[in-house]
């Protein structure tokens, strides 16, 4: 298929065009940079251009006889939506509704949506099934939300097949080595451990050692970006116009700071000093997955282990210690 990929210089994105593409899909990536990395998207058919920009969406729809989108583009720092919600509500809501406005226009009627598993909000049960209530405590988490719900009457009102999948902790790089994690703030933990490995940092924040945990401190599903990018493939590769898709992506195991810790050091060979603080505000003390249903739905399962999500981190930050500026 030809595949519009929004959002495809960012992370996820572009580990999902890179997919998309090995899988034999002409790709078309569309990225306005705000948070985006060009070389992400290499020697891929790029336009640079803001989901606002109506005009200019369409006419690449046109140009490219796109036939499905995949929409990554959406700004995701928790902390700023709380901070500034507007730029939030504008960027994630806005952008995304005239996503979908231009491509009814265009005739499209399939998207795979990123969604997050920050539309769960506090968990009342772990592993989180796609049931469990959908109750966002961030601005963020919100944004995901709305727009599952406006893909839901899109499907219902205009035919529309979606598929709304909300991935858990994306981490790693991918296998070859040539795109990778590249934030600016960076706030997640594995990258975090890394660039005090690498002498960018003196050390890292724990927040919290006393939750309910076998350690005390928090668990996340940690999800390999190239797994993330698999599942994509295949949620674009199932959908038909009118169905609906909403899947947890993730591999079904937690793994705490602490023990997320102790395998950079092990990775790196570095001490990696970490500072113990208080909890954050909103902060579950377990967040995971339960998979089930994408491997019912796409015969899709995560390969990859959170050792090797490590392994490959380092391989990428050690080839580019300033990111993608390298």
């Amino acid at each position: 298929m030809r595949v519009l990929v929004t959002g495809g210089a960012g992370y996820v994105g572009s580990h999902a065009a890179k997919q998309l593409t090995k899988s034999g899909h002409q790709v078309v990536i569309l990225d306005n940079l705000a948070e985006g990395h060009r070389p992400a998207a290499g020697s891929t058919p790029f336009v640079s251009a803001s989901l606002l920009d109506r005009e200019r969406v369409v006419a690449a729809m046109s140009e490219h006889k796109i036939e499905a989108v995949m929409h990554f583009a959406a700004f995701a720092y928790v902390g700023v939506s709380v901070k500034d919600p507007a730029i939030y509500y504008q960027n994630n809501i806005v952008g995304s509704l005239a996503l979908l406005d231009a491509m009814r226009g265009a005739g499209i009627d399939r998207i795979v949506f990123s969604s997050s598993c920050a539309t769960y909000g506090i968990p009342e049960r772990v592993p989180i099934t796609e049931d469990h209530p959908q109750h966002p405590i961030s601005p963020y988490g919100f944004t995901k939300l709305v727009i599952e719900h406006a893909l839901a009457d899109y499907s219902h009102a205009y035919g529309m097949g979606y598929a709304a999948l909300r991935y858990f902790n994306a981490s790693g790089a991918a296998a070859d080595g040539t795109i990778g994690e590249d934030h600016d703030p960076e706030t997640h933990l594995i990258p975090l451990l890394l660039q005090v490995a690498l002498g960018q940092r003196e050390s890292v924040d724990v927040f919290g050692t006393d939750y309910p945990t076998p350690d005390g401190t928090c668990i996340r599903d940690y999800i390999h970006v190239d797994d993330l990018a698999t599942a994509h493939v295949a949620a674009l590769e199932k959908l038909k116009p009118g169905m609906a898709l909403k899947l947890n992506l993730g591999t079904g195991h937690g793994a705490s700071v602490e023990e997320v810790v102790t395998l950079c050091r092990e990775v790196t060979g570095h001490a990696i000093p970490v500072r113990k603080t208080a909890r954050r505000e909103g902060d579950p003390p377990a967040l995971v997955a339960d998979p089930s249903a994408a491997k019912r739905e796409l015969g899709w399962q995560a390969r990859y282990s959170i050792r090797e999500i490590v392994e490959s981190a380092w391989k990428w930050h050690k080839a580019h210690p300033k990111g993608y500026n390298d």
